[in-house]
């Protein structure tokens, strides 16, 4: 929602500002079908040269959070303690049984009461693994620590990359626009015995492309870059709870215990209140007698 306010405001204070102020469209509406062609083609080129096929659909794919926001939500953080505890429970309780709920996660009776959660494929692995490794007794629970760290690093510098290269394009576009203000001036300079009033229109015209360059990259092309980054910021609390209840399990805190630690460290905006939190962990217990 507010993605689109903003552009509808920049469009409208930028266009708006220029009319009131005695602009003509007729010279940008004349030239921006062939700067547009040049600038935005020379970005796409850019951007194809610097990526391969999987992140470009990546990138592509991420320009939505602009517009939907983060993908977790409250309610996905409390399902998250829920599950967790669950599983941990279980874990503590009967070893034996819960491998057959990590092992086969689609069709677990505890997973797919999370269905949601269930559709993220990393996530699931994340948790899978984890535990799957903390079954197999290491003498130091800081071994498991130490490969989930180095994985949730690899995952976040993955999921950073469609930022940096919205962020690398905004940075290159005021330079492309040059480019297309150039070879303007360029065809001017091959009518230099036109009139004025000629003239004027090709030198203005030209300008177009400065204007596109630098309107494109701080208006728009940056600005998704900030957004998208930040929403895949927010999003990797998500595998950071699951990170610390894991952990907080792998020293064979208390169950409740290890629930409290994942609920303190979620965001403050996602974080299910205790007394919401203890509720449905209370409803879990009566389900299961």
């Amino acid at each position: 929602m507010f993605g689109i306010i903003g552009i509808i405001t920049i469009m409208v204070m930028v266009f708006g500002g220029y009319l009131l102020a005695g602009g003509k469209m007729g010279i940008i509406l004349k030239a921006l079908p062939f700067e547009m062609m040049m600038i935005c083609g020379a970005a796409a080129g850019a951007f194809f040269i610097s990526n391969d096929g999987s992140a470009i659909k990546h990138t592509l794919k991420d320009m939505a959070k602009v517009f939907k926001g983060p993908k977790w939500k409250h309610s996905d953080y409390q399902d998250l303690l829920c599950m967790l505890f669950e599983l941990i429970r279980l874990a503590r309780q009967n070893p034996v049984a819960v491998e057959e709920h990590i092992e086969n996660p689609e069709g677990s009776s505890i997973f797919t009461r999370y269905p949601k959660i269930l559709k993220d494929k990393e996530a699931i692995a994340l948790i899978c693994d984890t535990m799957r490794s903390a079954s197999m007794n290491y003498d130091d629970p800081h071994q498991v620590e130490e490969v989930l760290d180095k994985r949730m690093d690899a995952n976040r510098e993955h999921a950073m990359h469609s930022s940096h290269a919205l962020q690398v394009i905004a940075d290159g576009l005021p330079a492309l626009g040059i480019v297309a203000a150039v070879l303007g001036i360029i065809k001017t300079m091959g009518q230099i015995d036109q009139p004025p009033e000629v003239l004027g229109k090709l030198i203005g015209g030209a300008l177009v492309g400065t204007f596109l360059g630098v309107f494109l990259a701080y208006g728009f092309v940056g600005p998704f870059a900030a957004k998208v980054s930040d929403v895949t910021k927010d999003e990797a609390n998500f595998y950071q709870l699951i990170r610390e209840v894991l952990v907080a399990n792998l020293h064979n805190h208390a169950t409740n215990i290890c629930i409290e630690v994942g609920r303190q460290n979620t965001p403050s905006h996602c974080r299910p209140s205790y007394g919401d939190l203890e509720e449905a962990l209370k409803a879990l217990k009566q389900n299961a007698a």
